[in-house]
């Protein structure tokens, strides 16, 4: 057991603070008392001060002066990733990690945050508060606050972590030089961003259960927060939907993977025609409600049902055809219109079958259950469709159309 006294360390602890000139010397004793009694490898605590206006840098001056396992930097400017950032990219240990300087997580979770870095194992870690072994106490907002911030991470960027926000994190130094990089957020949204361009990258994620006991004085402000995570998810997800993010240069660092032999490429211009298809399909649908609620006022459900799924099929094949799929011309289009057709005699089949199991059920819906249901039909029926037009309707569109703007024209 032992602190850094020895060389380089091998593992980088990073402690950011603002204005925290009474908790940082018990933070500092505290997490180095645990280390030097428990840890097995040389260790460094960083101080990373952004930009305070207390005495918080006479303090972290003073432990590094004292310890010397303890060190410190200042910023000139607040930020808990831009902090971050420049203490991990110039740290010369191997594996890197941050905590807040609360404490909440109880640190004998440390040693199993870092193990599997240490090893080769996995590429970064985090503690999580929502997996089954965690034990939290906290209030029911900040509970409340979490929990939803997970689920539009899972429902808008596809996330599979479990919990992005607790401060309690790792990650390889050799891993973080080709990740920090692509990661443009300087604030608390920064380790969020991480650990999805790392996710999307196909690196190793290791979670840790944590204990964690909420912090009643913490200066976080959750409503700023909030709003600040939101603007950065909706940029990540736009980022990642049209594929302006370059993960290829996120060569996994342990070698050969078998996945890559086993996952084909995505197809070129996917991503393109996806966000395509969803803006026709948005407005596709838009134009289906608005028929079938007119229809609806002097007809039955299934014709309205029929002449509303009709008119936006007809509307919905010429724009993914013009827009999506970038087909020009009049070749074919007879053709694809007949197809379109079937696509949409199978939303037919979908969105009927589900008004009538509704009049089975119910007897007489009303009128909100009816497009409730129509809603919910429709959007299995949107990815089927979706499926049927790239691989059968316009099977070589895109390439056509990209490679041979002209080909028509002979």
């Amino acid at each position: 057991m032992g602190a850094a006294g020895d060389g380089a360390p091998l593992l980088d602890i990073v402690i950011p603070v603002h204005n925290e000139e009474r908790d940082l010397e018990p933070c500092v004793r505290r997490v180095r008392a645990h280390l030097d009694g428990s840890f097995p490898y040389p260790f460094r605590i960083t101080v990373a001060d952004n930009a305070s206006t207390d005495a918080t840098p006479a303090v972290a001056a003073r432990l590094a002066r004292e310890l010397p396992d303890v060190a410190w930097v200042r910023m000139g400017e607040k930020g808990r990733g831009r902090a971050l950032r420049a203490v991990w990219e110039a740290s010369d240990a191997p594996v890197l990690a941050y905590m807040d300087v609360d404490l909440s997580t109880d640190l004998n979770a440390l040693l199993p945050l870092v193990a599997p870095l240490v090893s080769g194992h996995s590429d970064l870690a985090i503690g999580t508060r929502l997996a089954g072994g965690s034990r939290v106490v906290r209030g029911p907002r900040r509970e409340f606050v979490s929990r939803t911030y997970n689920l539009i991470l899972r429902s808008s960027l596809a996330a599979r972590f479990t919990d992005a926000q607790c401060g309690f994190k790792a990650i390889r130094a050799d891993v973080a030089r080709r990740l920090l990089p692509m990661v443009e957020d300087t604030g608390w949204f920064f380790d969020t961003e991480m650990l999805v361009l790392a996710e999307r990258a196909g690196l190793r994620i290791h979670e840790v259960p944590v204990d964690w006991v909420d912090d009643p004085e913490s200066s976080v402000r959750i409503v700023r927060t909030a709003v600040d995570d939101l603007k950065g998810v909706w940029r990540v997800g736009r980022a990642l939907a049209v594929g302006a993010l370059p993960l290829d240069r996120l060569a996994r660092p342990f070698g050969d993977d078998p996945r890559d032999r086993e996952i084909a490429a995505v197809p070129r211009g996917l991503a393109r025609q996806l966000i395509g298809f969803c803006a026709v399909g948005v407005l596709s649908t838009l134009l289906y409600l608005g028929l079938y609620a007119a229809v609806r006022t002097f007809a039955g459900p299934q014709l309205s049902n029929v002449v509303a799924l009709l008119v936006s099929a007809l509307a919905n094949t010429a724009a993914n055809r013009r827009f999506t799929f970038r087909v020009r011309g009049r070749r074919r289009a007879v053709r694809q219109q007949a197809q379109g057709l079937v696509v949409f005699a199978i939303g037919l089949a979908l969105t009927s079958g589900s008004l009538a199991a509704l009049t089975s059920a119910t007897g007489a819906p009303s009128a909100h259950s009816e497009l409730a249901v129509l809603v919910a039909a429709n959007l299995a029926a949107t990815v089927l469709r979706f499926l049927l037009l790239r691989a059968w309707v316009f099977p070589e569109a895109p390439a056509t159309a990209e490679a041979f703007p002209h080909a028509e024209k002979s």
